[in-house]
């Protein structure tokens, strides 16, 4: 156990994480160099095409007579779940800064994740390779923020591999190894995938006691038996061996088949009576839209996709929900906009679904006859005359930018509604600006705008602080006067009217033209009984009927034969509208212009 070394590699996004750990295989000949390539550890198709690591990796490497155990982890704030649950399971962190960039938002924030778990870090400044590196600089920086001495953080490129070797050397020496605990065994599962053949294979950190194939294990958040199939460790694949003992890391499969049976956080044990280990924070989803089959798929096909994905994505929250106008689905709850993003893609991908997903919202607490219930659907707010109380979520947000930027980023969270509270000087150039907003604010494109008025130099990460009281109302959108209930958003009373406009333009821009004319409106406490009963019609536009040249075959002759054929057309156009009223199929576009409105 001495000779054990756990850790991982904590960043701001794109800061060299798995380029880092690129380097450490090849240094360690963990893999051989002709299977070496970029992002090795990044097994998902998506994560090499967007170049972001989404999902922990786990690898075993073998160095100077020591095992060391790394977990490679994402620097998206989306992910943050993800790095928390890699920090359980490890005794020391890499704090990684880019040379060109310096402290970013998520370096922070992951960093005092790091200081909860009372772990080691080794300060390291990348990329000191490029033109327009300021190692020194960032240097002096870092130091100030660790309160530790220059020389005690490395300089390095991972991409070269210059100073790499000195990292796995600092490692082994200030990294402590894994503390003996007495007791029987007791095991964190720090991850979990589902594989076909196998069943439920845990991602799993020994704290006490050994495990072979054949030994009984027991699972104590769920209270489920069962028995070892197979143990071994990451080099990165899975290679099988006869045993783990105290202080690894390895895989066990559970030989379980029923996926919520081995839940992320969950101590396995060999005595159903052994205390649990200290697990995770139940996550609170931030972000709800609804996911609906199209025609010709199964609603179960579509569960079994997300529950295999909540299985390696414990973050993802999701129940059943029925729409009157896309049947059955789910309504599921995310960490953020990239979070929805890679879902999706992953069912599409991964489980060949084809999806509509609804416009996202966040969750708000609502009170009726002195009873709270939170609401995570435009649809579930109940009408204005019934309610109480209505609180939406805030949030802290840490924007680290330089100082020319100070004025356009103020102005930003003011249009916001943003609450200033303070502003910190990390050097004499650069700032962190402290504000609370409504989650609802940064929710679609307050990121985009922060990278424009900040010319990209500015970085965000925020955190959920509670509820609060907002005044707000469900704005319904009709698409040729019948209600498209996915369509629903929630908008503040002030800005109904704006936000009503922009949809209906969104919307005559991307649906499809028809036969037959199409009224958009937008309304305002539709009353669902189709009477519009309280509805108010904030705003409309039309899409025009296709039109046939019924004219173009007649070749001279009376005018009446020319206005015969135009009054027959006309009569036809408006008997299509009668039947065609609320045949209009919504393509997926239209959920995106409500969601970039």
């Amino acid at each position: 156990m001495n000779n054990i070394r756990n850790f991982c590699i904590i960043a701001h996004i794109d800061h060299g994480k798995s380029t880092l750990a690129d380097r450490f295989l090849e240094l360690t000949k963990t893999v051989e160099k002709r299977k070496m390539k970029q992002q090795l550890l990044d097994t998902m198709d998506l994560e090499q095409e967007r170049g972001i690591t989404i999902k922990l990796q786990p690898v075993r490497m073998e160095y100077q007579d020591h095992i060391l155990n790394l977990i490679d982890t994402p620097g998206h704030v989306d992910f943050t779940y993800e790095v928390s649950r890699s920090l359980a399971a490890v005794e020391g962190a890499i704090l990684l800064v880019d040379a060109t960039q310096g402290i970013q938002a998520q370096t922070l924030a992951n960093y005092y994740l790091a200081l909860e778990q009372n772990l080691t870090i080794i300060p390291i400044i990348n990329k000191i390779d490029l033109p327009n590196a300021r190692p020194d600089e960032i240097t002096t920086e870092l130091a100030q923020l660790l309160k530790c001495k220059l020389t005690d953080i490395l300089q390095v490129s991972a991409k070269t591999g210059r100073g790499v070797e000195k990292i796995l050397d600092k490692i082994i020496a200030e990294i402590p190894a894994p503390q003996i605990e007495s007791g029987n065994l007791r095991a964190l599962i720090f991850d979990s995938v589902y594989d076909d053949y196998k069943g439920v294979v845990a991602y799993v950190r020994l704290i006490n006691g050994s495990l072979k194939a054949g030994d009984k294990i027991y699972l104590l958040g769920t209270q489920t038996p069962s028995e070892v199939l197979e143990v071994g460790y990451f080099k990165p694949n899975l290679i099988k061996s006869n045993s783990l003992k105290t202080g690894e890391i390895g895989y066990i499969v559970t030989g379980l088949k029923n996926l919520s049976s081995c839940r992320v956080g969950d101590t396995l044990a060999d005595d159903k009576k052994s205390p649990p280990l200290k697990g995770y924070k139940e996550i609170q989803p931030m972000v709800f839209a609804g996911i609906f089959c199209k025609e010709g798929i199964e609603p179960k096909e579509l569960r079994e996709g997300l529950e295999k994905i909540h299985l390696t994505d414990a973050s993802l929250f999701f129940e059943p929900e029925n729409s009157p106008a896309l049947g059955p689905g789910f309504r599921c709850g995310f960490l953020g906009l990239l979070h929805l993003e890679i879902i999706q893609e992953r069912l599409r991908r991964e489980y060949d679904l084809d999806l509509v997903v609804t416009a996202p919202s966040v969750a708000y607490k609502i009170k009726i006859k002195n009873t709270e219930k939170i609401i995570h659907s435009p649809q579930e707010l109940p009408n204005p005359n019934e309610l109480e109380e209505i609180q939406e979520p805030w949030v802290k947000i840490n924007i680290i930018t330089p100082k020319a930027y100070l004025g356009n980023l103020m102005k930003l969270a003011a249009e916001k509604r943003g609450i200033y509270l303070n502003t910190e000087h990390l050097t004499p150039e650069r700032i962190i600006l402290h504000y609370e907003l409504p989650l609802s604010s940064i929710l679609t494109d307050f990121y985009d705008k922060l990278k424009s008025v900040s010319s990209g130099y500015a970085s965000l990460n925020y955190s959920l602080i509670g509820y609060r009281p907002c005044d707000v109302e469900r704005l319904d959108i009709l698409v040729a006067e019948d209600l498209v209930d996915s369509l629903a958003t929630i908008v503040y009373k002030d800005e109904a009217y704006s936000v009503g406009r922009k949809i209906t333009e969104s919307l005559k821009e991307v649906l499809p033209r028809q036969m037959f004319e199409i009224k958009i409106q937008a309304v305002l406490n539709y009353d669902k009984t189709g009477k519009n009963k309280g509805g108010k019609i904030i705003a409309s536009s039309r899409i025009s009927a296709m039109r046939k040249d019924v004219t173009a075959k007649l070749y001279g002759g009376d005018v009446t034969r020319k206005r015969k054929l135009l009054e027959k057309q006309k009569r036809g156009k408006k008997k299509m509208r009668g039947l065609g009223k609320g045949k209009v199929n919504i393509p997926t576009e239209a959920y995106l212009a409500v969601l970039k409105r």
